[in-house]
């Protein structure tokens, strides 16, 4: 099934192709611009600018919370008539230790609380949390896809290995241009998009 899109794309493989680029570029423009300061850090209504910012061109419902129930293979994610409970309860959670970010992510995985897009949003909300509070971000560049996927899938369940994958990924390199497109590209690729590279849109 085909998105509905502002761009009037028919064909899977075009929109997607249409949907990296102009999402990439969007995100590069997010770091450059320096609008990556306005975002409210840890909260929903943080990770709902970063996604409206990402796909506002694309898709009419971005940074809106869906009314679709969702799942990805086995992972069904939380039904639409608990999200908002959910979404408040995530922005109550603390976010002042490494564990408390990770724990945090996870939940918000978990709600998965748009249409699309969920992952690359929610990752650099993650290292905005992780940045602001720790001093710290992840090099994606470190983090192998699968192991990274399959971290996640079982994250619903426990945590642990998550937390020790990204932990080992964490870098000081906080404000780094270069690391931030990079980590686009990777974010991306975990979705199975790497047709463009960010620091050349």
């Amino acid at each position: 099934m085909i998105l509905e899109n502002k761009l009037n794309i028919t064909d899977q493989i075009e929109l997607a192709k249409a949907e990296e680029k102009i999402s990439k570029q969007k995100a590069k423009q997010l770091f450059d611009s320096g609008d990556i300061n306005k975002v409210e850090v840890g909260t929903f209504t943080g990770l709902s600018f970063i996604h409206a910012y990402l796909f506002e061109e694309i898709y009419p419902f971005a940074g809106n919370i869906r009314d679709v129930n969702i799942a990805k293979g086995t992972t069904a994610f939380a039904r639409v008539m608990y999200l908002e409970s959910s979404l408040k309860h995530i922005d109550a959670m603390p976010q002042s230790t490494f564990d408390e970010i990770i724990e945090k992510y996870v939940e918000m995985n978990v709600a998965h609380p748009f249409r699309e897009g969920n992952g690359r949003a929610t990752r650099i909300w993650l290292d905005m949390m992780l940045k602001k509070n720790i001093h710290r971000v992840v090099d994606w560049n470190q983090v192998h896809k699968e192991d990274y996927l399959s971290a996640m899938q079982r994250s619903v369940v426990k945590d642990i290995e998550i937390k020790v994958l990204l932990k080992q990924a964490l870098t000081d390199q906080i404000n780094d241009r270069a690391l931030f497109m990079k980590g686009i590209d990777v974010s991306y690729y975990y979705e199975g998009y790497s047709e463009f590279k960010t620091e050349e849109l």
